[in-house]
């Protein structure tokens, strides 16, 4: 008897009926850049299609993301000012709090979610306090703290630190719960690497570190066995939502700490993983639309309930097309 596997593979129909891994709409995070002043759409030049907007553009882009089944967001803010300790980051009227206020009048079920990091408020670019030339992790932690509970002030549904120091997933817990915030969770970025794929995302976020990289604090791409240590250590301080950032690279990091963990699991298809697809797309190198759903599929089936990624929008339109 010859065993024919293909006989499930003949017709559209029969390959919808047998495919193991599905993505929806509701499986995707759209990133996006908010900035002070009005009618700003500023694009992205290393991420085609991205753009830092002002909060009534912002409004706009999440009504038309809401509109195609897409049921949540992450803000990243880029304050007027920044200084060293990174104030605007929990400033009662930062930019952050304003379009969460602004984004829950104007669209009362989506889910707004909050990058709660220093790196974009700080002049030095750095994800803390500095004390000489040292990213300090306690001190950072209690500002991350208070940023954390503005954003829950303002009204943001979920918070996500990133900043990947140590014990910071508690503090924030402790520090909600002392606010009367116990029902905000927490998305955090659980294992985060020290990665090269980051570069795009720098520009949209002006976050540039003015001295040294980041790899005192993030993750060495080389370790396995930490990656699953630190998301089992966010999810024992309580986190509700574990991530692993970039999500390309690292799909068998994915796999390994689904295995270890009944938590939802988030990917970040990051910055520069968004820019390769889209600049070769554009070149006529690949089809574009077709790598892009092959991506996320890919990141699906390695492990991800959810996936951050600047692919949101594009990706729900040909959902929702049917293709």
């Amino acid at each position: 008897m010859t065993i024919r596997t293909r006989r499930l593979r003949r017709t559209d129909n029969l390959r919808r009926m047998v495919q193991e891994t599905r993505l929806a709409a509701t499986d995707l995070i759209a990133p996006l850049f908010v900035v002070p002043g009005r009618g700003i759409r500023k694009p992205i030049g290393s991420m085609p299609g991205v753009n830092q907007t002002s909060i009534d553009e912002l409004i706009a882009d999440c009504q038309r993301l809401y509109g195609l089944g897409v049921p949540a967001v992450i803000l990243f803010g880029i304050p007027a000012h920044k200084d060293a300790v990174g104030s605007e980051a929990y400033a009662e009227h930062g930019i952050v709090q304003e379009a969460v206020r602004a984004l829950k009048k104007a669209l009362p079920d989506l889910v707004v979610i909050t990058d709660v990091c220093l790196c974009e408020y700080t002049d030095h670019g750095h994800c803390g306090i500095i004390h000489d030339g040292e990213v300090l992790n306690d001190p950072t932690v209690q500002v991350l703290v208070r940023e954390a509970v503005s954003h829950a002030k303002a009204g943001a549904d979920m918070v996500a630190p990133s900043d990947m120091m140590d014990g910071r997933v508690a503090a924030i817990r402790a520090g909600l719960d002392a606010a009367g915030f116990e029902h905000i969770p927490i998305m955090a970025y659980s294992t985060k690497f020290a990665s090269g794929y980051y570069g795009p995302f720098r520009e949209a976020a002006e976050s540039t570190p003015a001295f040294g990289d980041r790899r005192a604090y993030q993750m060495d791409p080389a370790n396995r066995l930490e990656a699953i240590r630190e998301s089992l250590i966010d999810e024992a301080e309580g986190a509700d939502i574990l991530m692993v950032k970039p999500a390309l690279a690292y799909l068998d990091i994915l796999r390994d700490i689904r295995e270890v963990t009944r938590l939802p699991l988030a990917a970040y298809n990051v910055s520069g993983e968004y820019s390769m697809i889209k600049l070769a797309g554009q070149a006529g190198v690949i089809d574009g639309d077709r790598v892009m759903m092959e991506t996320l599929i890919g990141m699906r089936r390695a492990g991800a309930d959810l996936i951050l990624t600047y692919f949101a929008e594009d990706a729900a339109r040909l959902l929702k097309e049917g293709l």
